[in-house]
């Protein structure tokens, strides 16, 4: 084995050694942005690529809130939400929820002054993430707020048609809510 072979050997070795001890430091914050690039990512993905691209360019199907009915693909929010549910089932100790100042479905309004406080926020400066921690049922919780922009023009039609929106003016890149992320603090 060569000098350069022996130098990655090692290195990888410390890295192994490491990991655990990287991995109990990691901080709240760094946790749920973390999360969050992974459902942005997922989001994002899933609005261009699929609802976007087959409903706006290709015209080949639509989204509907209704999908199940109209034989329709599942709106982004509606695939965000099965997302959240699903984790909720597995008790894997944190939630995450998809929430608006102007929701369609009345359900997405913010629940708590956390929730209204971090949505305000990222409305108005949508680059910076909005951090708090807050207790509910006895419980303290990390909350991280990020904003859920509009990344295709199926956001900004879905929710200036629809008839329940409370706000019909969005563009492209706007912030039309936020994404909500509790991790249990302990």
């Amino acid at each position: 084995m060569n000098a350069k072979s022996r130098k990655f050997v090692w290195l990888g070795m410390a890295l192994v050694a490491a990991a655990p001890t990287a991995l109990a430091q990691v901080s709240y914050r760094e946790m749920a942005d973390a999360l969050h690039a992974v459902m942005e990512s997922d989001r994002t993905v899933y609005t261009r690529m699929v609802v976007n691209r087959l409903q706006n360019e290709e015209k080949i199907i639509k989204s509907s809130e209704h999908f199940k009915d109209e034989r329709a693909l599942p709106l982004p929010s509606q695939m965000f939400r099965f997302g959240a549910e699903m984790v909720t089932e597995k008790n894997m100790g944190f939630s995450y929820s998809l929430l608006s100042m102007w929701p369609v479905n009345k359900q997405n309004a913010p629940k708590t002054p956390v929730e209204k406080e971090g949505l305000q926020a990222v409305a108005s400066r949508p680059a910076a993430p909005f951090y708090k921690e807050e207790t509910l049922g006895g419980k303290k919780y990390f909350t991280a707020v990020y904003a859920d922009r509009a990344v295709s023009r199926a956001c900004i039609t879905c929710h200036n048609d629809h008839k329940n929106s409370p706000k019909t003016d969005f563009k492209l890149g706007q912030t039309m809510g936020g994404v909500v992320i509790r991790l249990p603090v302990r």
